[in-house]
């Protein structure tokens, strides 16, 4: 079931609180709050896509509260739209300054206040698909190159914190360019995803995080995994993928192998994430020397 977009709507009067609930309800999932305090905590715990926000009222006012919003990193970013009975250029001029969205005046039409809310909800999920979309990779449908740099900062940041071990895999496709050139780049496009897929498939947990590195390479990271528990799924993955069937479009197949290279680390105060990163490079590398189609690791040292 697709999850509905959710709206928190602010407003210490009870009776608008209801109104807009009517009117909204069917479509969204709808918070409230009765005061800023109230909404500024229920921001940050539900992180709604839009905010239907009072101005005139007590402890602090809808500026105050956008104010403080947009302060926050956690909900700078969601839209905001007024709910007023003001009606003069100078604080609609005011609510503007403050990157309010729109405004909806009171006493409330529901076509208007549903259309409004519509629009705006349709630009956050246009944004959302346009983002998310940023950090595939549009070959494999895997996270990209951009999407992996973000998650393992913020995986290496946590195992800093927790003291908690964390893995990494680079894995490279076997002599592709000799693929492309015998099979064409149409066939050799259609290797990458077999193996993309083959990867994604072999990670159970949800933390593990595969994605495309450039090129024939991917890489996966398993957070809380020792270097005993990234070997078993690195050479998981070798041995799928080597024993793969790749088709073709005339009806023949193919096969194709990786090499891999496996670094674990438990990360100190201060320690880069760039050496974890380049040890399971050279690990790589080694794998390759060794043959081909074969599992290295690198112990990284403290």
């Amino acid at each position: 079931m697709e999850r509905k977009n959710s709206v928190l709507v602010v407003d210490d009067e009870m009776s608008n609180l209801q109104i807009l609930s009517h009117i909204l309800g069917a479509d969204y999932t709808i918070y409230t709050a009765k005061n800023g305090p109230n909404a500024i905590g229920k921001a940050r715990e539900y992180a709604p896509d839009l905010i239907l926000l009072d101005i005139i009222m007590p402890e602090m006012d809808g500026y105050q509260v956008l104010a403080e919003l947009r302060s926050a990193e956690a909900t700078e970013k969601i839209p905001v739209v007024f709910i007023t009975g003001l009606s003069s250029i100078e604080d609609e001029k005011r609510g503007l300054s403050l990157n309010a969205a729109d405004y909806i005046s009171k006493p409330f039409n529901p076509m208007v206040v549903k259309l409004r809310v519509r629009n705006q909800i349709q630009i956050v999920n246009q944004m959302r698909t346009i983002e998310r979309l940023s950090r595939l990779d549009q070959l494999t449908g895997v996270p990209n190159r951009r999407s992996f740099d973000e998650r393992i900062q913020a995986e290496w940041k946590r195992a800093i914190r927790e003291s908690a071990p964390m893995s990494i895999l680079v894995m490279d496709i076997d002599m592709f360019k000799a693929y492309n050139d015998a099979h064409g780049h149409q066939q050799g496009d259609a290797a990458l995803r077999a193996v993309a897929g083959i990867v994604g498939q072999s990670l159970r947990r949800t933390p593990d995080f595969a994605a495309r590195w450039g090129g024939e390479e991917f890489v996966v990271l398993l957070p809380n995994t020792p270097l005993g528990g990234a070997l078993e799924i690195a050479e998981t993955i070798r041995k799928s993928v080597e024993a793969a069937e790749i088709p073709h479009s005339d009806g023949s197949s193919s096969r194709v192998t990786v090499s891999i290279g496996v670094n674990a680390q438990i990360p100190a105060q201060g320690a880069s994430v760039d050496p974890f990163i380049s040890i399971a490079d050279k690990a790589l590398y080694d794998a390759k020397t060794a043959g081909r189609n074969s599992v290295a690791h690198k112990a990284a040292q403290d």
